[in-house]
């Protein structure tokens, strides 16, 4: 009845409106993301308009959408996991740390903003590209436009269903509204929630046309290739149940044949001087503040006042545990805080910031995918498929570059702790911690195990229900058409 009620009230303002375009504020304007009133893609007429189309879906990583990828993105990931605790003094944070998570939470609502006014941006060049009859924007380069953009919608449709799960699907655009409209256009307006498995089904369907679409290299790592999209299907098809382990290892074995290399030293992918490397798949570049630098380095690292995602003493001991100083030493770094702010879970004269965004100046890149992460993707999904010895080689390979023994483990269990113990060395404060523990039904037992400096266990309650964020409570207050994540 209330939805019915609604609907009248804005009929009712809509006739009243004489046929005119309405100056109404769609909710999917800023939250389910079809790219806003009237027709945002309008502007795309030509090439010259199809490539700048695309470029601010490149920029929107950077820019518009910079808080969620420089700062959420990986306080999501190691702040929300045992790699780190929420740091600084906001009180969103801490609750997203410690699984109190509110419908109300700032960091709840603005993620889900950003990610779909990311996908509103690429929805624009999907639908409005393909029109596009410049004789200068060439088929192939136009497939490939719109394949970049299949790639970036179902990027951030991957993050959405991991954090919300069902989540409203909106592939399109919204039309101009008027009174005549109304009727076809308020579904768009106001999207019910799809089930996680249509949303899966949409983000593969989008990265199989963008695997036709792209190209295998590009003039630098910040543009979509084959590897990038090959890596994000193999992702996929790790998180999605029931996993389907000969296709991970597939589309793993896809990105190893395009001539991926591991950098010959771990702190090289950070250093800033081999940006772009052989080992890079995909990664944001950043050039200076002029340009609109990465000012995550600030959020994270240095003295001036209290970071983000400060490093647990779980993740320091992970470290000392397994005599891994050669990654410990690129992925975290220490400083005397004495006097500068207080702090009952970190030492102060030895004060540990994740060290892997270090450089000051904006230009430090972030890289989202490389190739250790798919090699040992490719080692899971062999042990999981029996080949025990095989994933064996890829983890010993792994560790040779942080100068550690060779693995000797032989049984299928076992390996399996241990490459969720190398990822999460390898791989700490680049986004895949927590999204490890989930797909895997690790999170509560590693969660609720986790202590403190002195071994005392932190009381960190976790159940399934909290390992999903609920919806907004904003978007819930907006749109009738959705439902709340059960347990909130």
């Amino acid at each position: 009845m209330k939805t019915s009620s609604y609907l009248i009230i804005v009929i009712a303002f809509v006739l009243g409106a004489c046929n005119k375009e309405l100056d109404l504020k769609p909710i999917s304007n800023t939250t389910s993301g079809t790219g806003g009133q009237g027709t945002a893609g309008a502007f795309i007429k030509d090439a010259a308009t199809a490539e700048s189309a695309i470029s601010s879906c490149y920029a929107y990583f950077r820019n518009s959408g910079g808080e969620y990828y420089v700062l959420d993105y990986f306080n999501i990931s190691d702040a929300q996991s045992d790699n780190a605790y929420a740091g600084a003094d906001n009180s969103a944070g801490f609750e997203i740390d410690e699984y109190r998570i509110l419908s109300t939470n700032s960091w709840v609502q603005r993620d889900w903003g950003y990610l779909y006014n990311h996908i509103a941006s690429c929805n624009s060049v999907i639908v409005n590209v393909p029109k596009v009859t410049d004789a200068a924007l060439t088929d192939s380069r136009k497939a490939q436009i719109v394949g970049e953009a299949q790639f970036i919608r179902a990027r951030a449709y991957f993050d959405l269903v991991r954090l919300y799960s069902a989540v409203p699907l909106v592939l399109t655009e919204l039309p101009t509204i008027t009174s005549s409209n109304l009727t076809e256009i308020y579904p768009l307006l106001y999207p019910a929630r799809t089930s996680a498995d249509s949303v899966y089904d949409q983000i593969i369907a989008d990265l199989k046309s963008a695997a036709d679409a792209v190209p295998a290299t590009a003039s630098n790592k910040g543009f979509v290739t084959k590897g990038a999209v090959y890596t994000l299907l193999a992702k996929i098809y790790a998180t999605r149940k029931p996993v389907d382990w000969p296709t991970v290892q597939s589309y793993c074995d896809k990105v190893i044949a395009l001539g991926y290399s591991l950098l010959p030293v771990y702190d090289q992918l950070w250093d800033g001087a081999h940006e772009n490397s052989a080992e890079s798949i995909f990664e944001l570049n950043f050039d200076s503040w002029d340009t609109g630098g990465n000012w995550g380095t600030s959020m994270f690292y240095g003295t001036d006042w209290k970071k983000f995602c400060n490093p647990s003493n779980d993740m320091i001991r992970a470290y000392q545990n397994a005599h891994d100083s050669v990654r410990m030493k690129s992925t975290i770094t220490f400083a005397d805080v004495n006097g500068k702010w207080s702090d009952t879970r970190l030492s102060l004269d030895s004060f540990p910031f994740f060290y892997k965004m270090r450089k000051s100046d904006g230009s430090q890149n972030i890289i989202l995918y490389r190739l250790a992460d798919v090699l040992l993707l490719k080692a899971e999904a062999l042990n999981e498929q029996g080949d025990v010895a095989g994933a064996n080689d890829i983890v010993t390979e792994i560790r040779t570059r942080a100068k550690l023994n060779a693995l000797t483990v032989t049984d299928q269990s076992n390996m399996r702790l241990a490459i969720e113990n190398e990822r999460r060395l390898e791989l700490a404060f680049e986004g895949q911690r927590w999204y490890d523990l989930v797909r895997t039904d690790r999170a509560i037992p590693v969660m609720e195990a986790v202590t403190d400096g002195k071994g005392v266990n932190l009381g960190y309650h976790l159940t399934a229900q909290k390992s999903i964020w609920p919806i907004p409570q904003s978007e819930m207050d907006q749109n009738p058409n959705l439902t709340q994540n059960e347990g909130y």
